[in-house]
């Protein structure tokens, strides 16, 4: 299975596949996000390490079962060879209805499939009040033409 646009990356397939990546994690679909994994892909996200698809797609699970109302955007940092670092900002509610952003940046590594084989992601998190949620859009891709984090300042 392939996953292009493929390494080595330009610019312009940098930005496709962060954007690729944030649509995916926006569908909120556990099996559908753990596709773009290789089956033994390494990740480090906050202080929990995950190895393997099967792994990832039960993180992700358990993630946005309690991540509600979940909105991400992510952009490009820097891209070369095979490795592109994002960084990326997102929303969601608990069960309870208290508002949260998050604020991260992620190094990737691609096999020669496509496929990310590491994730390493660095995130804080913080209570928001509803008034100051930025991301809007209904549930799903972001828009096109929607504002990004740059636009934000986050």
């Amino acid at each position: 299975m392939t996953r292009p646009p493929l390494p080595p990356f330009t610019l312009q397939s940098a930005i496709e596949k962060v954007r690729l990546a944030e649509d995916g994690w926006n569908t909120r679909d556990p099996v559908k996000v753990a596709l773009a994994y290789s089956v033994d892909s390494h990740w480090r996200n906050r202080a929990e390490f995950v190895v393997g698809r099967p792994a990832i797609e039960a993180f992700l699970a358990r993630k946005w079962a309690k991540e509600l109302d979940y909105r991400l955007i992510k952009e490009l940092w820097a891209f070369s060879g095979n490795r592109i670092a994002v960084r990326f900002a997102y929303e969601h509610r608990d069960d309870s209805g208290n508002w949260f952003r998050a604020y991260g940046n992620e190094n990737w590594e691609f096999n020669a499939d496509g496929l990310m084989k590491y994730r390493h992601a660095s995130i804080n998190e913080h209570p928001i009040n509803p008034e100051e949620r930025a991301f809007d859009w209904p549930l799903g891709r972001r828009p096109d033409g929607h504002r990004s984090l740059s636009h934000f300042g986050f």
